[in-house]
């Protein structure tokens, strides 16, 4: 009886899952996913303040005159998706950008690059086929717009969210328009460096892409087969593990949203052994800068 009571009880209190908003400024998300590319967004912030939740520190403050909440995402797919909701929850926020490292897959790109993709894809979501007189083939009942990979096939699950009374089967999720058209001046404007603090240079200039196709999941792709499935499958410019599960809570939370990714290594098409290590510095270096010259665009 008295663990019927207390249930009774605790039923008629008031719901606790709602998140304690922990800022009221309407404010800009600055997102990383690798220390390098935090350390380098908060140079230079003013009003500074943390508020830690659940494990992760969020600072707030002001890069120039726009106010901003800066984060790590987490890497992979389920803490990206995980600590942008959280911060939808707990900060007043107008729009998300994102700043990281990623694979190059465009064979005409070249490490240091930053591309700005139009919208990002889930392409390690999906099927793996059964095998049957050595070719593989989906469940009847399912289907996909995509040709496989061996037994990988990607499909797309479904979104539930409050746009539509049906779930949405959409595959790519959008960047927002006015945010990549702020991207499209910066590209004309701003200049890469093609060194690092220590001095290590790329052997060509880097550029800056706006535009065309990325694709997130949660393998780090170190393969050039799997590579050159990923560009001529989904036409990507850059693959990571992040964008496109931070694309797709901004997308049902009806938040705009752009990332830029800077190549830190060719995702297995490049000579010799993954590039990374080598030049992970640069391009989250790159990516930041370009990321604060769009802040520095808006109202």
């Amino acid at each position: 009886m008295k663990r019927l009571v207390l249930f009774t009880a605790l039923a008629t209190l008031p719901f606790q899952a709602n998140a304690e908003m922990l800022d009221e400024t309407p404010r800009t998300a600055l997102m990383s996913a690798f220390p390098p590319e935090w350390q380098a967004l908060q140079s230079g912030l003013s009003d500074r303040a943390e508020h830690r939740v659940n494990g992760v520190t969020f600072v707030t403050g002001k890069l120039g005159d726009q106010p901003v909440v800066l984060f790590l995402s987490g890497v992979s797919m389920v803490n990206a998706a995980m600590t942008t909701q959280m911060a939808l929850d707990r900060f007043n926020i107008e729009r998300i950008v994102f700043s990281g490292i990623a694979g190059g897959v465009n064979p005409d790109l070249n490490v240091g690059d930053v591309v700005v993709p139009a919208q990002w894809g889930k392409y390690l979501e999906g099927i793996l086929a059964r095998e049957t007189d050595g070719s593989f083939s989906i469940p009847p009942w399912m289907s996909t717009d995509f040709p496989g990979y061996g037994m990988m096939f990607t499909r797309s699950f479904g979104v539930a969210s409050e746009r539509a009374e049906e779930v949405d089967g959409r595959f790519w999720f959008e960047a927002d328009p006015a945010l990549l058209e702020l991207a499209k001046e910066v590209a004309v404007e701003f200049d890469l460096p093609a060194c690092n603090a220590k001095n290590a240079c790329l052997s060509q200039p880097p550029v800056i892409v706006v535009g065309g196709n990325g694709v997130s999941g949660p393998y780090f792709v170190d393969n050039a087969g799997f590579r050159e499935h990923a560009f001529a499958t989904f036409d990507a410019q850059v693959l990571d593990m992040e964008s496109a599960a931070v694309a797709h809570v901004a997308w049902v939370n009806e938040v705009p949203f752009i990332a830029f990714r800077s190549l830190s290594d060719l995702a297995g098409g490049g000579e010799g052994e993954n590039e990374m290590g080598t030049f992970m510095s640069i391009a989250a270096s790159n990516s930041a800068e370009v990321m604060r010259a769009l802040v520095a665009k808006l109202d």
